[in-house]
């Protein structure tokens, strides 16, 4: 197992109340014994769905080939088939049913390799699926940065009342032309982004009030952007009665872990006058992920 290059996918759904359609998507996934659902994890207030899918890629396997490209296909066409983005409703941000895919290269994988699966895939949906793709990271030609293309289409907008989210583009005449894909979105069905990372690790700390706005203030001091810790990402969003969360984004994670996170969460939110409770992730370590592909596949 240790000469097996294996690299993962992760994605993300907008949709975590629909059991019907969580098990279509589940059982389209299954489709393609190569690929396993690593990790599943659900959060019922953000409405939200993260899947870690895993599969071992062969160095001259084509990408029409490549179980883990065709495993998150199936993911995600059986979303857009199960899925109605128009009737989402969620605390999370989103820009489509299937919110953002992001490829990570695992044991002897390159970062190239995986670039090449994202850039195939998302060319597969813009051209089958008909939904405005766009790239990011090591699959796009100037290295793109998620963010930057989700402050382009509108994700970080919140609505009126700064609890729920606008969810990105609201006509169907996009501010950014699309990697692949029509250039107008079907509003059912949203736009979907895809990149290629090194590892990046989700971390959730919860903050016991529903003050939103102390709350993205300490997630600002918390970002690389708001002149806080280097690497991180953040975003204070209400999660659930008497919760509010500082989510964030590591992508860095052996530089700075969660554990400098909660403390740094901890000192800001004290300086508010606020409690906070244990962070959390919503993954497993990569090599928590290639041990449970381990055990759900043969070799």
């Amino acid at each position: 197992m240790l000469n097996k290059m294996l690299a993962c996918g992760k994605v993300y759904i907008s949709e975590s109340r629909n059991r019907a359609a969580l098990e279509c998507i589940e059982q389209a996934a299954k489709l393609f014994p190569e690929a396993a659902i690593a990790n599943k994890f659900i959060d019922v207030t953000y409405n939200r769905v993260g899947y870690t899918v895993v599969s071992k890629l062969t160095p001259k396997s084509s990408q029409d080939s490549c179980p883990l490209k065709n495993a998150v296909f199936a993911i995600v066409k059986a979303a857009l088939e199960t899925i109605d983005f128009e009737l989402h409703s969620g605390t999370h941000p989103r820009l489509g049913v299937v919110d953002h895919i992001c490829f990570h290269p695992l044991a002897h994988t390159s970062l190239d390799q995986a670039a090449a699966i994202a850039k195939s895939l998302a060319a597969d949906i813009g051209s089958k699926l008909k939904v405005p793709t766009f790239l990011y990271g090591a699959a796009e030609e100037r290295g793109r940065l998620l963010d930057s293309v989700r402050r382009e289409l509108g994700y970080f907008k919140p609505n009126s009342g700064g609890i729920e989210w606008c969810g990105g583009p609201k006509s169907k005449s996009l501010p950014l032309k699309p990697d692949a894909g029509p250039t107008q979105m079907c509003p059912a069905k949203g736009v979907i982004v895809i990149g290629a990372t090194h590892w990046v690790a989700n971390y959730n700390v919860p903050v016991f009030s529903t003050d939103i706005a102390a709350v993205r203030r300490i997630s600002k001091r918390v970002s690389e952007r708001g002149g806080g810790l280097p690497s991180v990402q953040a975003m204070g969003l209400s999660h659930s009665d008497g919760v509010t969360e500082v989510a964030c984004n590591m992508l860095e994670p052996s530089k700075v872990g969660g554990d400098r996170v909660q403390l740094e969460v901890e000192r800001l939110a004290k300086e508010e006058g606020l409690d906070v409770g244990k962070g959390y992730f919503t993954d497993l370590t990569p090599d928590k992920i290639i041990e449970r592909y381990m055990k759900s596949s043969s070799f």
